[in-house]
């Protein structure tokens, strides 16, 4: 297979789509589900939305860091699959579903799209409480350089675009990565869940203008480095309002 991808770019200000490019396409999500978890921790916690001292630990190290035991955890507290059923419901989700039956603990094959993606982002920053979206927003706004499980995670958005920018990113099936790759078992699902999976989702410009997702497949074997050199390419080349691209003597 060659590269296969799913983009949609979101303009808030205008409020209508600069780019989509198979953006209904389903994808294993990897880490990007951590949204929809995070989403759903705070969805019992109101009007207060306190969040208890170990809870923000985990749900930091998580949102920065893409941190998989801190997704594992709340996967099991908080129902598995049926995060993403209430979640989705909630959010108007159109093709976002949990991962088959046959492995209902691996978050990291939940079905999403570019699109579902945008409207996740957009409830975020127009629809959730405050406390909220200041929560999740800002920990996306400092995201570290490298995950937990010490990949470097600042392909596409925070390659191409200056300061101001957020990112939940995913990446699945890389050599040493723990994002669930099917190698043996050979379950059936809506996602490709054999070739390697890359994914950068966020927001650029001034006040989250826009809305960025981009999720890819490459072919199984693909090395890390040239997987992220082509998601960083790809989101290079495309349109986003208020995003200001680093100059090439910063990189």
């Amino acid at each position: 297979m060659t590269l296969a991808a799913g983009v949609a770019v979101f303009d808030r200000q205008t409020g209508q789509f600069v780019h989509q490019q198979d953006a209904d396409q389903r994808f294993r999500s990897a880490s990007v589900v951590k949204l929809l978890i995070a989403l759903d921790f705070f969805a019992r916690r109101g009007p207060e939305y306190d969040v208890p001292p170990d809870d923000g630990k985990r749900l930091e190290v998580m949102l920065r860091s893409s941190d998989d035991d801190a997704a594992s955890y709340y996967w099991d507290q908080l129902g598995g699959a049926a995060i993403v059923d209430r979640t989705a419901e909630r959010l108007g989700l159109t093709h976002t579903a949990g991962p088959p039956p046959s492995h209902p603990g691996f978050w990291g094959y939940v079905a999403i799209t570019a699109a579902d993606t945008v409207r996740i982002y957009r409830h975020l920053l127009e629809d959730a409480p405050w406390p909220v979206r200041d929560f999740v927003m800002g920990h996306l706004h400092q995201a570290t350089r490298h995950g937990t499980d010490g990949f470097d995670q600042f392909f596409g958005i925070p390659t191409v675009f200056a300061d101001g920018y957020s990112i939940k990113q995913g990446w699945s099936g890389f050599h040493g990565s723990s994002g669930y790759r099917s190698d043996r078992a050979k379950p059936e699902s809506v996602v490709d869940l054999v070739n390697d999976a890359l994914h950068t989702t966020g927001t650029v410009g001034p006040d989250d203008r826009s809305i960025v997702a981009v999720f890819t497949l490459h072919p199984s074997g693909t090395p890390y480095e040239q997987a992220y050199a082509a998601v960083t390419e790809l989101t290079a080349e495309l349109t986003v309002p208020g995003g200001v691209h680093v100059r090439k003597a910063d990189k």
